[in-house]
Order: C-alpha cells, then sequence, then structure tokens
C-alpha cells in the first residue's frame, strides 16, 4: 500500500475505523486522524469512529467527540481498518465488527504484529502508527485538524521526539504537519504534559515503592487494586508511571505491574538499551516493540515478577 486510496474501491460504501483497548495517544490520533481524512476526502462513503473512551486529556483531540464507544445491534461495515493494534484481540470496542466486516485492514507499526488481517501494513521503523498514516495521506488534502491528529499521535509514541524511535524521518514529519499551522507546543503541553492531581498522588506512590533489581539494572513498582481506590485513581492515570520509572539512573528496563481483575495484572514493560521487552512481553501473550511492550497475565505479583525478572536477566 503506498496511499490510502489504494483500498477503497468502488463497491466500498461504509467503513468502521477503531483502535485498541484502553487507548493511547498514538492510537487515538492515528484513528481519529484516519476518520476525518476519509471524511473530507471519500464524502460519498459512510465513515464511523469506534474508540474507548481516554484519559481525559486525550478526550479533546479532535474527532474524538463523533467516536462510539459501543457497537449498535446490526451494524456492518464494507472496510474495517484498525490501527496501532498488534492483536486481534486488543481491538476495542469493535472486535465483533472486525470479525464480520467484508474487508479488513490493518495499519501498525509493532513488531510483534503478525498481520492478522486481510490487507497488512506494518512499518516497525515508524516512531507511531500516526507517522505511517502520515505517509498514506496526500499531503495536500491533509487540513489542520488532520495534522493536529497526526501530530499528537507521534508525539505520544516517541516521548516528544526523546525516545529511541525517533528518526530523522519522524521529524521531517512532524516539521511538514507543523507547516499546517498547528500549535504544536499546546497539543504537546495538553495532551502530553499535563498531569492531574490524581496522576500526580499514584505516580508518586509507585516511585515511592519502587524496587531495583539485577544489580541495579531493573526497577519495578505495582500497583494494585486497592491502591487505586484510595487514591480514586482509574487505569487511565497510571499510563504515565512506567516511563517515569524507565527514568531511573543505570537501569536498563523497567516493569510496571498494574490490577485490572481479581487475579490479573497488565504488564508494562520499558527499556532503554540492552532488552528486547518485545521479546519478554511476548513469552507472556503480549507484544509491542522493541523498547516498549507489555501482556495481560493472570496471577499475583509474587508470582509474574519473578517470571519477567527471569526473562530480563536472560537477555541481560
Amino acid at each position: 500500500m503506498t496511499n490510502i486510496k489504494d483500498i477503497i474501491d468502488d463497491s466500498c460504501k461504509s467503513v468502521a475505523v477503531a483502535g485498541h483497548a484502553n487507548p493511547d495517544g498514538d492510537c487515538i490520533g492515528s484513528c481519529t486522524a484516519l476518520y476525518m481524512y476519509l471524511r473530507k476526502n471519500f464524502p460519498e462513503i459512510s465513515v464511523s469512529l469506534y474508540l474507548e473512551r481516554p484519559k481525559e486529556a486525550l478526550c479533546s483531540v479532535k474527532g474524538m467527540s463523533e467516536a462510539e464507544q459501543e457497537v449498535k445491534e446490526g451494524a456492518a461495515c464494507d472496510l474495517f481498518i484498525c490501527c496501532d493494534t498488534s492483536i486481534p484481540d486488543r481491538i476495542g470496542v469493535a472486535g465483533d465488527l472486525f470479525r464480520s466486516a467484508a474487508k479488513t485492514v490493518c495499519i501498525d507499526h509493532h513488531v510483534s504484529n503478525p498481520g492478522f488481517a486481510d490487507i497488512n501494513h506494518i512499518v516497525p521503523d515508524a516512531s507511531s502508527c500516526a507517522e505511517v498514516l502520515a505517509e498514506l495521506f496526500d499531503y495536500e488534502k491533509t487540513d489542520r485538524d488532520i495534522a493536529e491528529s497526526l501530530f499528537t499521535g507521534i508525539v505520544h509514541d516517541c516521548g516528544v521526539f526523546q525516545y529511541r524511535n525517533t528518526k530523522p524521518a519522524t521529524m521531517r514529519t512532524a516539521a511538514a504537519l507543523m507547516e499546517k499551522g498547528i500549535d504544536s507546543a499546546e497539543i504537546i503541553d495538553a495532551t502530553f504534559n499535563r498531569r492531574t492531581f490524581v496522576q500526580n498522588r499514584i505516580t508518586g506512590y509507585a516511585l515511592s515503592r519502587a524496587s531495583l533489581h539485577l544489580d541495579g539494572r531493573c526497577v519495578s513498582a505495582v500497583i494494585t487494586a486497592e491502591d487505586m481506590e484510595r487514591f480514586g485513581a482509574g487505569l487511565k492515570d497510571l499510563d504515565i508511571i512506567v516511563s517515569d520509572l524507565r527514568q531511573t539512573e543505570g537501569v536498563l528496563a523497567a516493569v510496571f505491574l498494574y490490577q485490572t481483575g481479581e487475579n490479573e495484572y497488565k504488564i508494562s514493560l520499558r527499556s532503554n538499551t540492552g532488552v528486547n521487552v518485545s521479546d519478554v512481553a511476548a513469552r507472556f501473550g503480549g507484544g509491542g516493540h522493541i523498547l516498549a511492550a507489555g501482556a495481560t497475565v493472570e496471577g499475583t505479583p509474587e508470582q509474574i515478577l519473578p517470571a519477567i525478572l527471569a526473562c530480563i536477566e536472560e537477555q541481560l
């Protein structure tokens, strides 16, 4: 695929755009950008957007106000496009619609993506799914609103250009989007930097209880359901914790566990260098990127953490 129009033929009358469960900035930016691009440039096609409600800072992204949080009974589509989703089980609210769609497309950048759709456009070297989409859009047909969403997706997945997945092509793409007149500083501040009081409190609590392992080369922290209840926090308030852990001096890998069920925890992994956390996550049924990955597993932290550390130690 060289252009998004390559997957849209004359028989296509309806398109569903969706992302992964618990959507992050790249997922929100990618899906809303694609939704608005199709609405703007293919007015003859009915386009629907399906996304779970993200953390509050991302709710103001253009297009999010039109996102549906559930699939209506009897809904169908000629074409289903999922963005930033590495496995079909991670498709959020529209999983059933994906399975019934006449044709499916996956646009992604996760190295662990096996290619589960009818058509797969996966670029593992890209900083973000938003960067992949920017290359598939006609630049002259990309307006300011679309550019804002694409820029949001890029800066969230590359940590405002500080992560190692930032390449020269990433900077060139971001610069081209800025030329559309977007307020890049406000996007970064409002969606990436700004934190609620609850987020600050639970992040501080997690960091205060962090532990070092493997001679200081790995750091971990755990948040339980009881902790979340104590601080009045939800799952969307936890996504910054693992990145803060990763910044610990001397650490090569960060492990963050947070409870998602009675006997279930989400593993969030980050690496600075020397550890392929995508391989670690894959051992637990998850996936992601070399430097950022995750999985959901059953068990207690006392059972899960030693197993993760053993995998990391093998690589070290």
